[in-house]
């Protein structure tokens, strides 16, 4: 079993490139984030986190949906374009950290995991899911979304969401499953 990808791995990618995954550009991307934004079934929300937020593509997005986010990213170059493209929507509080070893205070009715949980080892999806489960408002949402081809992560999309699903069975209930042939999205509801 491969562990979990160090904070320096994605430092790595960011000094290399500014956009590795071509968040700005590329039209998987985009598509993914409309589909994103468009399977959560409220139109506002009070407080949400987004874990992994990169470069701020979709955090920008989805501010306009929250009454306060915080956008929490491990890369420093990332997270400080993160702030640069969002510098405007003053609803968002960015926060340099790596999940689930560190976690924000209070609760949510919205947490994002968006192509982030495929990162982690096993041993660590089961600490994010304590993570999360443990800071979720009633009837609060959680939103999985991962690429599910081929990657050299320790998990699979399939696996990441998998193993997140059956660690969070008995406090969140799937809600929405969507398949594409490069990506699944998963949409939990807290009992």
């Amino acid at each position: 079993m491969n562990p979990s990808l160090p904070t320096t791995y994605f430092d790595t990618l960011y000094g290399r490139s500014p956009d590795p995954w071509s968040f700005e550009t590329s039209p998987y991307e985009q598509a993914k984030y409309t589909a994103t934004l468009s399977a959560l079934p409220h139109q506002r929300y009070a407080r949400a986190l987004e874990i992994g937020c990169s470069i701020g593509v979709l955090t920008e997005r989805l501010a306009s949906r929250c009454d306060e986010l915080i956008a929490m990213e491990p890369a420093v170059v990332a997270l400080e374009r993160a702030r640069q493209r969002c510098r405007g929507l003053g609803q968002i509080a960015f926060l340099q950290a790596s999940a689930p070893t560190a976690w924000p205070a209070g609760t949510f009715d919205l947490i994002l995991l968006s192509e982030v949980v495929y990162y982690l080892d096993p041993p660590d999806v089961s600490r994010l899911a304590a993570r999360v489960t443990g800071s979720l408002r009633p009837g609060a949402h959680v939103e999985l979304v991962h690429w599910v081809r081929e990657t050299d992560y320790p998990l699979s999309g399939d696996d990441a969401a998998q193993l997140f699903i059956a660690a969070t069975a008995g406090t969140l209930a799937p809600m929405t499953q969507q398949r594409t042939e490069d990506y699944r999205l998963d949409l939990l509801v807290a009992a």
